[in-house]
């Protein structure tokens, strides 16, 4: 077990400052601020096994162990909490038709991807270490970025309907509920607002009669989770796994940015130098959740708006949350509570998600100020968008690409594509565009 340097008295954190990663409040404060990490994570986490049809103790068992993982392999000096990746939705749910997977046959087909994705990204993080940064940000600048997060949440939007349409009125409330607690509460509570809006829904549901507690009541409060192994000899597994490509590169942008909020939020520049680090540990954390049965995993913003909030960066906190998410998964019961919330309330839910991941990558473009007067930035998120949205696929011999692959591909190519035509006709960035100034909001941002 680690160990971490007593903050001061352990009991106070004075105004403007901040207990560093390595130090630590008392075990009763830490443990305390380590719960928090946990009803934060809690809400994103356990929707995402909702949505694809995963075992929902064996995703929370591998989130709390790659979290441990994770701090291990950063030498306890990052603060993240590894939960589950709303990236990974779209990839494995296409192996449904768009919807939760219904066998344990499909679950071993899409764990392939979650595997693979997560070697991939564990290699991506040893190159990080040897040559830095700077190829991720030229590969994926800002735009690119931006439309690469935002369009995997608005491919996922006919989902979101179809679960909707099936009890509107009880997912009109849920969305409604979302969207005003979050407005209406300050700090943590309105960032956990998506958690206590699929509470109120689920509430309504079970009092109003639409939901069936049959498999809750009958379920074992103490047991094991239930586990998958990868089916790495299915040719079908593999002929899917161009869908999670897209989602190394958004699993790299998250534990980028994360690396970088902690750091300005810590003022401890050395921190940047773990961006290898974190990215080899989420990676190996998602193959270990993939050979088992859990969900891909990535770094959550969530727990930096605890950290935020209690100015309490202590990885001590973030052991205690690894240790209890473990202790939370070995309860059937909690899985089948959880799989028992009826489409209505994830349909309203869903609606606001989703396109919060799309408001997600937008405010990459926002943060950056990119220029979208430059023809070639318009093309790279207009074309993206479409035919991420619209669904467009492609199936060549046994591989299917989807909207979220062509979508990727088409923002990448036209990108640097366009940029590769400008450089040699010496347009730049003054050569006009199709979208012209709008008032006051028309030009550079800059």
């Amino acid at each position: 077990m680690p160990i971490w340097t007593l903050h001061g008295n352990g009991r106070r954190v004075a105004p403007g400052a901040v207990v560093a990663p390595t130090e630590r409040l008392t075990w009763g404060g830490t443990i305390a601020i380590g719960a928090q990490h946990v009803v934060a994570m809690f809400g994103a986490t356990f929707l995402v096994p909702l949505l694809t049809g995963f075992p929902v103790s064996t995703t929370l068992l591998f989130s709390g162990l790659g979290a441990l993982l994770f701090l291990v392999l950063t030498r306890n000096k990052l603060p993240s909490y590894l939960g589950s990746s709303f990236a990974f939705i779209a990839p494995i749910t296409a192996l449904n038709g768009g919807n939760p997977l219904e066998s344990g046959a499909q679950i071993s087909q899409a764990l392939v991807g979650v595997v693979v994705s997560g070697l991939l990204l564990a290699g991506v993080g040893f190159v990080v270490q040897a040559v830095g940064t700077g190829w991720i940000e030229k590969l994926m600048p800002p735009v690119v970025a931006g439309a690469i997060v935002a369009l995997i949440g608005l491919n996922l939007a006919p989902v979101a309907w179809s679960n909707f349409q099936q009890q509107p009125a009880l997912a009109t409330l849920t969305l409604v509920a979302v969207i005003v607690l979050s407005v209406f509460f300050r700090g943590f509570l309105g960032r956990v607002s998506i958690f206590l809006g699929v509470v109120l829904g689920y509430v309504v549901a079970v009092v109003t009669g639409q939901v069936d507690l049959t498999a809750v009541e009958t379920a074992a409060w103490i047991g094991f989770p239930e586990f998958h192994l990868p089916a790495f000899g299915d040719a079908a597994a593999w002929a899917l796994l161009p869908m999670f490509l897209p989602v190394v590169l958004v699993l790299i942008a998250e534990n980028v940015g994360h690396v970088r909020g902690v750091a300005t939020m810590t003022e401890d520049p050395m921190i940047n130098g773990r961006t290898g680090r974190a990215l080899v540990a989420d990676g190996l954390a998602t193959t270990l959740a993939g050979a088992f049965g859990g969900s891909g995993t990535t770094t959550y913003g969530e727990n930096i708006g605890v950290m935020a909030a209690t100015r309490v960066y202590s990885t001590a906190a973030y052991w205690v949350a690894g240790l209890l998410a473990i202790a939370l998964s070995f309860s059937p019961k909690i899985g089948a509570l959880f799989f028992s919330i009826p489409p209505g309330v994830l349909g309203g839910v869903t609606t606001a998600l989703y396109g919060l991941i799309g408001v997600i990558g937008m405010k990459i473009w926002v943060d950056n100020r990119v220029d979208f007067s430059r023809p070639v930035n318009q093309f790279t998120v207009a074309v993206s968008f479409v035919v991420a949205i619209a669904g467009f696929s492609l199936t060549w011999e046994q591989l299917q690409f989807g909207g979220i692959v062509l979508g990727t591909v088409a923002a990448l190519v036209i990108y640097h594509g366009g940029n590769a035509i400008a450089r040699w006709r010496r347009t730049g960035a003054d050569d006009g565009g199709p979208i012209g100034p709008i008032g006051p909001l028309g030009g550079d941002p800059r």
